[in-house]
């Protein structure tokens, strides 16, 4: 077998523009890990927490995929992309209603608890064996279900001209810019 047997978890804060997969070889290579699996995926422009697991803790991977996760979104709102995040081109601009702190607050509010939330074109989900990106990328759109997803706490942390900033601790399979395109429309108007 190739490379070394190393066992535990490296915490990693992963930087903007590189995807969790390649993350995971970067630190697969650096320790020569015969084994290395991470603990879920974000996305290559967000940056955060990615516990790699190396060898016999790779085990404990699935139990941390199952666990709850906690992000600090920042959303645009006002214009929605092809991505549904900074990534994508701008395909929509609406006017901005007038909300203050507590209005921002009260939209939020609606998304705690389970919901269904239906995931972005833009994802690595398989529909009859493709990768949604892939079709997304040749200009096709698929039905997709509604999938459900649980926000236990959603908490304002700055709302700011078209810029919003909020904290949100979620179940697993939750897309964060669909929860930003969802918060958007609830306020009146579209966001990334």
């Amino acid at each position: 077998m190739k490379g070394r047997s190393v066992h535990g978890i490296v915490l990693l804060d992963k930087p903007r523009g590189i995807s969790s997969n390649r993350a995971l070889q970067k630190v697969r290579g650096i320790f020569q890990a015969r084994k290395a699996g991470h603990t879920g995926s974000l996305d290559p422009f967000a940056t955060g927490m990615l516990p790699v697991c190396l060898g016999e803790a790779s085990k404990t991977a699935a139990f941390m995929l199952e666990a709850g996760k906690r992000y600090i979104a920042t959303a645009r709102l006002g214009e929605a992309t092809t991505t549904g995040d900074i990534e994508g081109e701008v395909i929509q601009q609406t006017p901005l209603p007038v909300l203050d702190t507590g209005g921002v607050a009260q939209v939020l509010q609606k998304f705690t608890g389970e919901i269904g939330q239906v995931p972005p074109m833009y994802s690595a989900l398989k529909k009859d064996g493709k990768r949604l990106y892939e079709l997304a990328r040749k200009g096709e759109v698929v039905e997709r279900e509604a999938r459900p997803i649980r926000i236990d706490d959603i908490s304002l942390l700055e709302a700011a001209g078209t810029r919003l900033v909020f904290r949100v601790t979620c179940s697993k399979g939750t897309y964060v810019r669909v929860l930003v395109e969802d918060i958007a429309k609830a306020a009146g108007t579209v966001g990334h």
